[in-house]
């Protein structure tokens, strides 16, 4: 087979395919045959040295994949601890689930990351119920897109941030109620004067520490602030004061370096209360862009600048194949 080799030479990202042994599935696993694959900021972190694959995964880059069970030709979704950016992976039998009826693979490969993500924080991790108000921050991004319609779902209110104009027409398309371009104003004054105070029942982070004193401000006693990364930094002040007034909760959170039995029991319950709703059309897949495997380089370009709104996916479907030009 072969993977996707993504380094950065002179502050650019360079890709090439290259061969390599086909995976071994062990007991507990099924071969994969991909036909397209989701960037996260996951593989970014593992390109720069700082996020290696927990010890006994694949380290080829990749944590989210669409394709065809080798075995019995069946389509399936992948989520993924590594090696989605290979013609073939070895998946835990447990972190796989269908496709959503009549939906195409390059559209199924955005789902696994993005939406168990925010279906695990906001459902498992915050509890958030019917009636609750909502916090996205980076609310352009796969997860916070995904985190903004699995909101709605719930019968949640919603507002969500992002540091771009231009983005802010996606957040109310995905059922933001409240879209904050928090390049021109503070979002905890705006929800403040939109909604009145001590209004979020739940806010989910992966900015850390730059949104941490505004996230206390707005939350609602009882609230819960999830932590998912720290685009902002690691290091911030808390003043515990607040957070115990509140009664608040202040949850840390990852999704790859959790077992595979642990996965295995958030994929069943997200196969059972969100996949249906892709096949009823009552959630949707933000595709921003799809490059071939030869041009992944490009879509790892795009997401490093800041520039997609959705998921940028890689499409395997044509490695291999003569060019029309050829």
């Amino acid at each position: 087979m072969r993977r996707l080799d993504v380094s950065e030479r002179e502050g650019a990202y360079v890709s090439a395919l290259l061969p390599s042994p086909d995976p071994r599935p062990a007991s507990d696993e099924v071969l994969l045959r991909v036909a397209a694959s989701g960037v996260n900021r996951a593989d970014l972190s593992q390109i720069a040295g700082h996020y290696p694959p927990p010890a006994g995964e694949s380290d080829v880059l990749g944590l989210e994949a669409a394709g065809r069970l080798e075995t019995t030709g069946e389509q399936a979704c992948a989520l993924l601890a590594g090696g989605a950016h290979a013609e073939l992976v070895a998946v835990p039998r447990g972190q796989l689930f269908r496709l959503p009826r009549g939906m195409d693979p390059l559209h199924a490969a955005a789902i696994p990351e993005a939406f168990v993500t925010a279906y695990t924080n906001l459902v498992v991790e915050a509890g958030l119920r019917a009636g609750e108000s909502l916090l996205v921050h980076a609310g352009a991004s796969g997860v916070g897109l995904a985190a903004i319609q699995i909101g709605r779902l719930l019968g949640a209110r919603v507002a969500a941030t992002t540091r771009t104009a231009a983005k802010l027409d996606a957040l109310r398309q995905a059922g933001a109620e409240l879209a904050i371009d928090t390049s021109r104003e503070p979002f905890a004054e705006t929800i403040a004067s939109r909604w009145g105070q001590d209004e979020i029942s739940v806010v989910l982070d992966p900015v850390g520490a730059g949104t941490l004193a505004g996230n206390l401000r707005v939350l609602a006693t009882g609230g819960r602030i999830v932590i998912l990364a720290t685009l902002s930094g690691a290091q911030a002040q808390l003043d515990l004061r607040s957070l115990m007034a509140r009664r608040a909760r202040l949850i840390g959170s990852v999704l790859r370096g959790r077992s595979r039995a642990e996965k295995a029991v958030l994929i069943e319950r997200f196969s059972t209360e969100i996949l249906p709703a892709f096949d009823e059309g009552r959630l949707r897949v933000p595709i921003d862009a799809v490059y071939s495997a030869e041009q992944a380089a490009a879509g790892f370009t795009r997401m490093r600048e800041n520039r997609n709104v959705g998921k940028i996916v890689i499409d395997w479907s044509s490695v291999g194949r003569p060019s029309l030009e050829s």
